[in-house]
């Protein structure tokens, strides 16, 4: 660990940034040391994002000063932060779908001679940081064809490319596979004994405890202290992020199954990218009192499934029976009637982000006797219903129902998505990575609701990539690997080794413990 003494790079001294309605940092003094990985620890919405948007230029604080090697700087934008060497991956991409790798790695900083754009140079230059740092991308694919993992990559190169020397990471893990995760933190380890300082927004404690030299947390917008990992644990990070002890593990009793209430019978989807079906002859039931988890790596044919399932994408052979109804080719509003969906990509099928937290909170249900009258939106109903799902879920927001949902932190979007779709009472729950991006107090309240949910006689199809997650929450696994199910294991019978067999297609089953 390096000497206490070691200099400050960057000092942000009594930084304060308000939104209507809220104080986002109050008042807070983070300093980053020369070479050390120092991480921002909090609940959603506890202002990390917002202290790192200020360091970036993106705000501008009310209150505060920033320094950089003891010398005050004024970052009014992104590009100043750029040429004082400040780099950030933010949680949301800042990429152009349509561009090659290359074209958005070099926009921006592009080299030019005479007026004239030197690709080749810029080539030269990518390819060589991506061999140095095991940072393999394709250059030329366009990034709507590229996994978020290779995006993630595409933002890392875009700061190496710009010989940034702090590194800002904002939930760099939340859209990452286990072995994606264990490739960025050696990535990152790499990057501090090269001397450069790494700033890494995270609640991932695991994480944390595995690569930070130093933890600053932040509770509700203010500071609560910096610590040295090595004299810290999990729980007592925990305690000072939420404020209580955390149930680190889930609790739950035996699960007591009942009815078939999902029935898929040789479920075929077929790919967008490749011949080969995406979803190849998928069958299982899903039973009401029980969780069922798909567990995989990312890229193997869970995302289609649930799209499949949820009528998001078209099957092209098998039946798919809800409530034992054949819902193989209806709507989604029709199939809407009897599930609810915890979507993966929040900001694409979880919200409009235009709209108010309110009118999220009602997008299924507007039509209800409960919240229209007539044609006409009861306002004073969906503003009471919106207000008790908050509070009930704690989303945390600038001006509570009318808070623009897309100017809230990403994980209090998942909170408002989770609160609307358990609220909505569905015999079948499909949950899409629900705990993606939350802290630990959220992570342990939405696992307790799903137990809960699961008591009540609620069938639960779970898919995630958290092991951990997979391991405590459900009472079945489904283990995918390219389109097939290749495995059911019992999560009290199995270990993480031994699904991750499974996951990487080196073993295969039709029923827990029976090799085929």
């Amino acid at each position: 660990m390096r000497d206490m003494e070691a200099e400050n790079i960057i000092e942000m001294l009594h930084i304060t940034k308000e939104f209507p309605g809220i104080i986002a940092n109050d008042d807070i003094t983070l300093q980053l040391r020369k070479g050390e990985i120092h991480a921002l620890l909090g609940e959603n919405g506890a202002g990390k994002s917002t202290l790192m948007s200020v360091l970036f230029g993106l705000y501008q604080p009310e209150a505060g000063e920033i320094r950089k090697n003891g010398q005050v700087v004024k970052i009014n934008n992104p590009n100043d932060a750029t040429a004082l060497g400040i780099g950030m991956v933010h949680q949301h991409f800042k990429l152009i779908d349509v561009f090659t790798v290359l074209d958005n790695i070099i926009l921006g900083a592009e080299t030019t001679r005479l007026g004239f754009l030197q690709k080749r140079e810029a080539r030269k230059k990518v390819e060589a940081l991506s061999e140095r740092y095991g940072l393999k991308v394709d250059l030329d694919a366009k990034v709507e064809d590229i996994t978020v993992g290779m995006q993630q990559r595409v933002e890392i190169l875009k700061m190496l490319y710009r010989d940034n020397e702090i590194l800002i990471f904002d939930e760099p893990t939340a859209v990452l596979t286990p072995q994606e995760i264990d490739e960025l933190m050696a990535t990152m380890k790499e990057f501090a004994r090269e001397g450069k300082s790494i700033l890494f927004i995270s609640h991932k404690l695991n994480e944390i405890m595995a690569v930070a030299d130093r933890v600053t947390v932040l509770r509700k917008g203010k500071y609560i202290g910096t610590v040295e990992t090595k004299d810290t644990d999990k729980q007592s990070l925990s305690n000072m992020m939420v404020g209580r002890p955390v149930q680190l593990e889930v609790v739950k009793d035996p699960a007591h199954p009942t009815d078939v209430v999902l029935h898929v019978d040789h479920f075929t989807v077929p790919s967008k990218s490749h011949k080969r079906n995406a979803v190849h002859e998928v069958s299982f039931d899903v039973r009401a009192g029980e969780i069922v988890c798909i567990a995989g790596i990312d890229g193997n044919g869970q995302t289609e499934l649930v799209y499949g399932l949820t009528g998001l994408e078209k099957s092209s052979g098998g039946t798919v029976t809800l409530c034992g109804k054949d819902i193989t080719h209806a709507s989604i509003h029709q199939r809407g009637a009897n599930m609810s969906h915890i979507p993966e990509d929040r900001h694409k099928h979880g919200l409009v982000l235009d709209f108010t937290l309110e009118q999220n909170m009602v997008l299924q249900r507007f039509r209800e006797p409960r919240f229209q009258h007539m044609g006409f939106i009861r306002n004073g109903e969906v503003r009471t219903y919106a207000e008790g799902l908050i509070e009930k879920f704690d989303v945390r927001s600038g001006q509570g129902p009318v808070t623009t949902a897309r100017s809230m932190s990403g994980g209090n979007q998942q909170k408002a998505i989770i609160a609307r779709e358990l609220d909505r009472e569905k015999p079948l729950i499909v949950a899409v990575q629900p705990t993606r991006g939350l802290d630990v107090g959220a992570i342990e309240y939405i696992h307790s609701q799903l137990v809960a949910e699961r008591d009540q006689g609620k069938a639960i199809l779970l898919v995630s990539l958290e092991l951990d997650e997979v391991m405590s929450l459900s009472d079945r696994i489904l283990v995918m690997y390219e389109g097939e199910i290749v495995g059911e294991l019992d999560p009290k019978q199995t270990t993480v080794q031994e699904m991750g067999l499974y996951m990487a297609g080196a073993k295969r089953s039709t029923k827990a413990g029976e090799q085929a």
